[in-house]
């Protein structure tokens, strides 16, 4: 099969500074109590423009529902708007939950982030639904939930299909289109974009591991929240790995929580806040993510306080030389062959400074124009 080096080149990225692998962003838009979804929208234009000129490769939002916290419902309105205010960073999602949406709607979607940001956006596909089953219900008008996820290989290749405008003869599609997309080049005086986003299937389990490397896929691990199943899932993508026209080789990404301040006991108390927001959403208690005073006043169960040693022990933080050596520290063990890191806070300020100093640990030299 050959291998299409445009795609393999929009898919992989050039590392930086003193970086052994490119480092992206994932933003999942978080909003702190005392601010609004239009302050934590505002820093996330600040903190993409942050990233194209620092030198990071591309910029992720995920989609969740139903999470007061967590303001990045809709990745393709967000990504138009971070569209807007970018010339030249990698746009995508981290990931659309594609049992949530018809394929031909994604599509659309991302044909249209296409002709706004033509060759520099990223379909990122997750299986999960990105909430609770009652929302995942509401979003798709069923609660046959366990038989959508079992549809998930059927929704890609109909979702592909209609990026690549192939149905063959005789299928009931054949004659529907995603616009914009390739139709338009076959339409009388018609000229079409030679990007086509690149789809990336992301998982926190073996299911997308293995079907990412069956199709010759990139791939992206979530390991900011399912640590203990990375190596696992990387090595199932690495051993099921088919050369495809997209990739020659595999290729995986993985998710990093990370937070870099001047001082290492700042960080701590960052953290702890964050994995206060954590504690509640897990307990069926979503809300705002809480100051790191409310995280201090705050009286953790001997069980809730078990839990946020474990998920703190998976965030890489403090000064930004302590970030460097533990980013540095999980690529080796990993073998990833990007970073992608969320740097999740209270403050907006904070996590962009955050992306400053990890920057500056690489020496990333500022870009402009």
């Amino acid at each position: 099969m050959a291998v299409s080096e445009k795609s393999g080149d929009e898919i992989r990225g050039t590392a930086r500074g003193s970086a052994a692998v490119p480092l992206s962003v994932l933003d999942l838009v978080t909003v702190g109590a005392g601010r609004t979804a239009s302050d934590a929208l505002a820093t996330s234009v600040e903190l993409v423009r942050l990233a194209e000129a620092r030198g990071f490769h591309r910029y992720w939002v995920a989609e969740h529902h139903s999470m007061p916290g967590v303001a990045s419902s809709s990745p393709a309105v967000i990504l138009a708007h971070l569209a807007a205010h970018t010339d030249r960073i990698r746009l995508g999602s981290g990931g659309v939950m594609l049992l949530n949406h018809a394929p031909l709607v994604i599509a659309e979607q991302f044909g249209t982030l296409e002709a706004m940001a033509p060759g520099r956006v990223d379909l990122g596909l997750g299986r999960a639904p990105g909430t609770d089953g009652a929302t995942a219900a509401a979003l798709r008008r069923t609660d046959r939930l366990n038989e959508g996820a079992d549809d998930f290989p059927q929704q890609l290749a109909e979702l592909t299909r209609f990026l690549d405008d192939d149905f063959p003869d005789g299928h009931p599609y054949r004659r529907i289109h995603a616009v914009p997309g390739p139709v338009q080049a076959t339409s009388p005086g018609g000229v079409q974009s030679p990007h086509r986003p690149p789809i990336w299937l992301l998982g926190s389990s073996g299911f997308s591991a293995r079907l990412a490397g069956v199709l010759g896929l990139p791939f992206a691990f979530a390991h900011h929240f399912s640590a203990q199943n990375t190596l696992p899932a990387l090595d199932l993508y690495r051993e099921s790995f088919r050369a495809s026209d997209v990739l020659d080789e595999p290729y995986a990404l993985i998710g990093v929580a990370a937070l870099a301040t001047e001082d290492e006991k700042e960080a701590r108390r960052q953290v702890r806040a964050a994995a206060l927001n954590m504690v509640r959403l897990r307990t069926g208690r979503p809300g705002l993510v809480p100051t790191p005073e409310e995280a201090e006043a705050y009286e953790f169960s001997p069980m809730e306080e078990e839990f946020v040693t474990s998920w703190n022990a998976n965030v890489v933080h403090g000064t930004p030389d302590e970030v460097r050596t533990g980013l540095d520290e999980l690529h080796k063990r990993t073998g990833a062959d990007e970073l992608m890191i969320t740097g999740n806070a209270h403050s907006g300020d904070v996590r962009l400074r955050s992306y400053e100093l990890i920057a500056d640990a690489y020496g990333f030299t500022a870009t402009s124009g």
